[in-house]
C-alpha cells in the first residue's frame, strides 16, 4: 500500500528531484506539495515547485505557499548554490500547474483531516511550516505518521562550520519538530555527501533522451558547477530526494536511534544539530538519524523516476 505523503519543500535543485521521485514512485501517494522560503524567497520557491510539476506532468497534486520567513529572525537564501531563480540552469516557461488558494499550514491541516489514516510529512527545506502546523494545530499530531526530514548533520555544517542550511535557516522551528514527541527521521549532510551526482549519473539521465531528462541534466550541471565553485566538490550531493528514497526503500539508508538537540544560542554553533551517537548525555533518543546510504541504489531510484515521468510527458 502506498505511503501517503505531504512534501514540504523550498525548490532548489535537489527539492526538484524529491518532487519527481515522490510523484513517480508507486510506493508513494503524494497528497500535496507545500513551499517555504529557504533556497530562495517564498515567491521563487513556490514558482519553482509549480515549474517542476509542470515539466514533470504532475497536475493532480495541490501546491500551496507557506511561510516567507523563519519563526524568529531574518530569512536567508542560498543563491550562491541555487542561483537567482532558485532553480538556475534550464529555461522554464510559465507553469500551468496552479497555486492552491490555501496557505501551506491550512492545506496540510485539510489533507491530514481528510485522509483516512495517518500521513507522513517530508520536509526538505527549513522546518518553519511544520513547526507552525504543530503550534497551531496540536490536536493533529495523531494524524501524522512520522516526519522524515532532510537537514542537519552528525558532523559539520555547510552554511556555518557547525550548521546545515535547513536547520540554521530556522533553528527554533527545528527544535519544535525534534522536541514534538512525534517519530522523526533526520537525514543530513553526513548521508547526502555519500551520494554525489557524478558524471556517470548525469550521463545515465541524459541518455534517457526525453525533454524532462534534458532539464534534469541541465539542473545537475548548474548545481555541480556551483558546488565546485563554492565547496570544491568534484560532484554535487543531491540531499533532498534521500528522504523520499528512504520511504520507498527503508533498507537504503542506515539509521541509528539517538538523541538530537538543536543549538539555539551558541555564538558559533547556532543551528547545529547535536547528535549524541555514543549516548554520553543520557538523554532519551528522539530521532532516527541517517548514518550511511546505498548510493547506487539511490541513484537507480532517481534515474527511474526521471524515466517514468519523462515517458509520460513525452507521450
Amino acid at each position: 500500500m502506498a505511503i501517503p505523503v505531504i512534501l514540504d519543500c523550498d525548490p532548489g535543485h535537489d527539492d526538484a528531484f524529491a518532487i519527481m521521485l515522490a510523484a513517480a514512485h508507486p510506493a508513494v501517494d503524494l497528497l500535496g506539495i507545500t513551499t517555504v522560503a529557504g533556497n530562495q524567497t517564498l515567491d521563487r520557491t513556490t514558482l519553482n515547485a509549480r515549474r517542476v510539476c509542470t515539466v514533470a506532468g504532475i497536475h493532480d497534486v495541490p501546491v500551496a505557499a507557506g511561510l516567507a520567513r523563519p519563526l524568529h529572525g531574518e530569512p536567508i537564501v542560498a543563491r550562491g548554490i541555487h542561483g537567482e531563480s532558485g532553480l538556475d540552469g534550464p529555461g522554464f516557461g510559465e507553469p500551468t500547474v496552479p497555486l492552491d488558494p490555501r496557505d501551506a499550514v491550512t492545506l496540510i491541516r485539510d489533507l491530514l483531516l481528510a485522509h483516512p489514516g495517518p500521513v507522513t510529512l517530508v520536509p526538505t527545506g527549513p522546518l518553519s511550516n511544520i513547526a507552525a502546523l504543530l503550534l497551531a494545530h496540536p490536536g493533529l499530531a495523531g494524524r501524522i505518521e512520522r516526519i522524515v526530514l532532510m537537514g542537519g548533520s552528525t558532523g559539520r555544517g555547510n552554511t556555518t562550520p557547525a550548521a546545515e542550511f535547513n536547520i540554521v535557516s530556522d533553528p527554533e522551528a527545528a527544535d519544535i519538530v525534534l522536541s514534538s514527541g512525534l517519530p522523526v527521521t533526520m537525514i543530513g549532510l553526513n548521508v547526502s555527501h555519500r551520494a554525489p551526482a557524478t558524471d556517470e549519473v548525469l550521463a545515465r539521465i541524459d541518455a534517457l533522451g526525453t525533454p524532462l531528462a534534458r532539464i534534469c541534466t541541465e539542473l545537475l550541471t548548474f548545481f555541480g558547477a556551483a558546488y565546485r565553485e563554492v565547496f570544491g566538490f568534484a560532484a554535487p550531493p543531491l540531499h533532498d530526494p534521500l528522504t523520499v528514497a528512504h520511504l520507498v526503500d527503508p533498507e537504503l539508508i542506515t539509521l541509528v536511534h539517538a538523541p538530537v538537540a538543536v543549538e539555539l544560542t551558541g555564538t558559533h554553533t547556532r543551528g547545529a544539530t547535536v547528535v549524541d551517537l555514543d549516548g554520553v548525555t543520557g538523554r532519551p533518543a528522539n530521532a532516527w538519524v541517517g548514518v550511511d546510504v546505498n548510493a547506487p541504489a539511490f541513484w537507480d531510484l532517481v534515474v527511474d523516476a526521471v524515466r517514468t515521468l519523462g515517458a509520460r510527458t513525452a507521450g
